[in-house]
């Protein structure tokens, strides 16, 4: 497998309530970087694009970033969803592609929701999509090996997916520990591992973490 290298996680965003919602939800993880402000300023080897599973950069981050790296970007992003899953990437699945920029390096699209705009706010997508970001990471540098050190999310689904920022906070908690604690070896095992732990996030309440109790077994990333 090689070396394990530590990875940086950076979250930003331009919304106040998201960042003080992070700053909540991962108070226990002082090794994340919470910051307000653009993605495009964040010099990351990576950058997470929550996506449509069609990878259609219309809206939202995708197409800001779009702007930034230029459309072929949505070309090798729908490339990789044609080639990988059949031209549609299912929630709790991502790609990594070169972004052909030197900052970042590779795009990481990951799907909240189905369609370009959806209220995703009563679902776990958010979990999942922030979840299947840290495995696309995982895969990239096993393929790789220290490709990306670092990566860059913003908050998922508070855009465009409607997602109160505490849930969306909480839920990326949850992506994000589940993760960091645990190796998967695709992701139809990381989404089943989020959807048995997570079957309803409505009685949860805004100011409560959903946390996770995956049994702890041996991670297979070294």
């Amino acid at each position: 497998m090689g070396v394990r290298h530590a990875l940086s996680v950076v979250l930003v965003d331009v919304n106040d309530e998201v960042v003080t919602a992070w700053r909540s939800a991962f108070a226990d993880t002082p090794e994340v970087e919470i910051r307000r402000g653009s993605l495009l300023d964040v010099g990351a080897d990576a950058w997470v694009s929550p996506t449509n599973e069609r990878g259609r950069m219309d809206g939202g981050v995708d197409a800001v970033v779009k702007r930034h790296l230029g459309a072929g970007i949505q070309v090798r992003v729908q490339r990789a969803i044609r080639d990988g899953f059949g031209g549609r990437l299912p929630v709790g699945s991502a790609v990594c592609v070169p972004s052909g920029a030197d900052v970042p390096r590779y795009l990481i699209s990951t799907p909240t929701m189905r369609q370009s705009s959806q209220n995703v706010s009563d679902t776990m997508n958010v979990a999942l999509a922030c979840a299947a970001a840290f495995q696309a990471v995982h895969l990239q540098n096993r393929a790789k090996p220290g490709s990306i050190r670092s990566v860059a999310l913003v908050g998922m689904g508070a855009q465009t997916g409607q997602v109160p920022a505490q849930v969306c906070a909480n839920l990326m908690w949850t992506g994000y520990t589940l993760f960091h604690n645990h190796g998967f070896a695709d992701y139809d095992e990381l989404r089943a591992a989020v959807l048995r732990q997570l079957d309803d996030i409505e009685g949860a309440g805004s100011a409560r973490r959903v946390r996770i109790n995956v049994p702890q077994r041996p991670s297979f990333r070294h």
